[in-house]
């Protein structure tokens, strides 16, 4: 996926390579490894995060939404969280109110400094269907409109950063594009 800030300028690519799909029952799960590079072409973090589908219902680690300077921070020290999934129903109409997300992290550097970050993401609706096309292909998708906040605290000191983000969702495949008044991701190719 290409990251392009709001005047159009690239930021840098995010790579996803899916591994590990494992099957129970009505429900698939797989790992998700990703790696970030900067503009500059410097890998700048890896993650490790899994997906699940149950009953028809994709359930993404809303650990994929934590900005890269923040993944960056917590690799050297001990990080706590809830187990948190955004749910993508399969069978979505245009009009419907998805589930809300929450995710609550709390680090602790080597050093003993404390830090914090809440990721929600609310009034999630599905406003319409539009055919997206990227570089990497055309999809049938589900537009869906929600309200994305993030807090970062160090010491119990945080500013809250708020948007309103569209995103574009074809059902079994996964997330084709977003778009907040920051800048875009979308889908640029698949291997």
């Amino acid at each position: 996926m290409t990251i392009t800030n709001n005047k159009g300028k690239e930021s840098g690519k995010m790579t996803y390579v899916v591994s590990d799909s494992k099957k129970n029952g009505n429900s698939i799960t797989s790992i998700i490894h990703s790696e970030f590079v900067g503009a500059n072409g410097q890998a700048n973090n890896k993650g490790t995060n899994d997906v699940k589908c149950e009953n028809g219902v994709m359930q993404m680690n809303m650990k994929v939404f934590i900005p890269p300077a923040q993944l960056e921070q917590m690799k050297a020290g001990t990080a706590k969280s809830n187990d948190a999934y955004l749910e993508y129903p399969a069978n979505m109409n245009v009009g419907d109110q998805l589930k809300n997300g929450q995710l609550n992290i709390d680090y602790e550097s080597n050093n003993g400094i404390k830090s914090s970050i809440e990721i929600s993401i609310s009034d999630r609706k599905v406003e319409g269907k539009e055919t997206i096309t990227t570089s990497a292909g055309t999809w049938e998708c589900y537009k869906i409109s929600a309200k994305n906040k993030i807090i970062s605290k160090i010491a119990d000191t945080g500013i809250p950063i708020t948007m309103d983000v569209i995103e574009w969702f074809a059902p079994g495949f996964g997330i084709i594009k977003t778009e907040s008044k920051t800048g875009k991701t979308e889908i640029t190719s698949i291997k």
